[in-house]
C-alpha cells in the first residue's frame, strides 16, 4: 500500500475499510515503473461500485483486496464520492490502462502475459498490443478453462506457468473476484510478478466486446451502455450498486464537514 496514508481515500464496507491509495494516474505509472525497475512484484486492483457490493458479501474477496498493493478508482461514482468527501481522486479505468502499462513494460524490456478471457480474444489482444505498443513482448497467453478456481491447484499451476514464461507483468482478465483472488495468490507464490486486474480490458482491445462510445464515457454513461447491452445480467447488479450509494454519500459528506481524514488502522 501507499507509504503516504494521509493521501489515501477510504470507503467503509461493513467492518472493512478499503483504501484508494493511488489517487492519480501519474502516481500509479510512476509506482509501477519503480517496482518493475527494482524487480519487485505488485497487485493492482481497479475498484468500482460492484466491487464494494461484493466486498460486503464475500470474506474471500475482502481477504484478496487486503493483498492488493495498488488500488485505483475505476468508476465515476467513486470519483464523485471522493469529491463529496473533499479528497478527489482521478478516474483510472482498468481498460484504459492496458496499453499505457504495456508501453511502460516495453520501455523497460519487461515481458508481459495475458491471462483470462478466451484463446481467440487473447490472440486478438496480443496482435492489437503489438500494433499499438512498439517493442512489447507477449511471453504468455493463457485462457483458463470454465470453472477455473484461482484459489485452487489450477490457480497455482497457472501462476507457475506464467513465471516460467519469463513474463513479469500479468494482465488479469478474469473478472471480479477471480482476478483479485489470483493476484493475491500470486503475491505469495510468484512475488516477483506484477498483476494488473483489468476486467474486460483484453476483450475490448481484441474487439471481442464492444466498449461504450467515447461520448457516453465522457458523459459517465458507460454503465447505461453496458446495461442495455446485457440487461438480464446487469440490471440486478446495477440495482445493488445504486442501493449502496446513499450510505456512502452520507459518510463522504460527514468526512467533508468534520474535516477528519481517515487513516489506516
Amino acid at each position: 500500500m501507499s507509504d503516504h496514508a494521509e493521501d489515501n481515500v477510504y470507503f467503509e464496507v461493513g467492518n472493512y475499510r478499503l483504501a484508494i491509495n493511488m489517487p492519480r494516474r501519474a502516481g500509479l505509472m510512476a509506482e509501477v515503473a519503480a517496482r518493475l525497475a527494482r524487480g519487485e512484484g505488485f497487485a493492482l486492483a481497479t475498484v468500482n461500485l460492484d466491487h464494494l457490493v461484493k466486498l460486503r458479501q464475500s470474506a474471500e474477496f475482502r481477504e484478496a483486496y487486503r493483498a492488493q498493493d495498488l488500488v485505483v478508482a475505476d468508476g465515476n461514482p467513486l470519483v464523485w464520492l471522493s469529491r463529496l468527501a473533499g479528497d478527489p481522486v482521478e478516474l483510472v479505468p482498468g481498460a484504459d490502462m492496458v496499453v499505457p502499462l504495456a508501453g511502460l513494460a516495453a520501455r523497460q524490456g519487461v515481458p508481459v502475459a495475458l491471462l483470462g478471457s478466451t484463446e481467440a480474444a487473447l490472440a486478438g489482444a496480443a496482435e492489437a498490443l503489438s500494433a499499438r505498443v512498439p517493442g512489447v513482448k507477449v511471453a504468455a497467453r493463457i485462457a483458463p478453462p470454465m470453472g477455473f478456481d484461482p484459489a485452487g491447484p489450477g490457480g497455482d499451476a497457472v501462476l507457475r506457468e506464467v513465471e516460467a514464461s519469463g513474463a513479469r507483468l500479468v494482465f488479469l482478465a478474469l473478472g471480479a473476484p477471480k482476478q483479485e483472488i489470483l493476484a493475491a495468490r500470486g503475491r505469495v507464490i510468484t512475488p516477483g510478478l506484477g498483476f494488473a486486474s483489468i476486467g474486460a480490458g483484453l476483450d475490448f482491445l481484441a474487439g471481442a466486446q464492444q466498449r461504450a462510445p467515447r461520448i457516453m464515457r465522457r458523459l459517465a454513461l458507460e454503465w447505461l451502455w453496458r446495461m442495455l447491452s446485457n440487461p438480464r445480467r446487469l440490471v440486478a447488479r446495477y440495482a445493488q450498486c445504486a442501493a449502496i450509494l446513499p450510505a456512502h454519500a452520507v459518510r463522504a459528506l460527514r468526512q467533508r464537514h468534520t474535516g477528519v481524514r481517515e487513516r489506516t488502522p
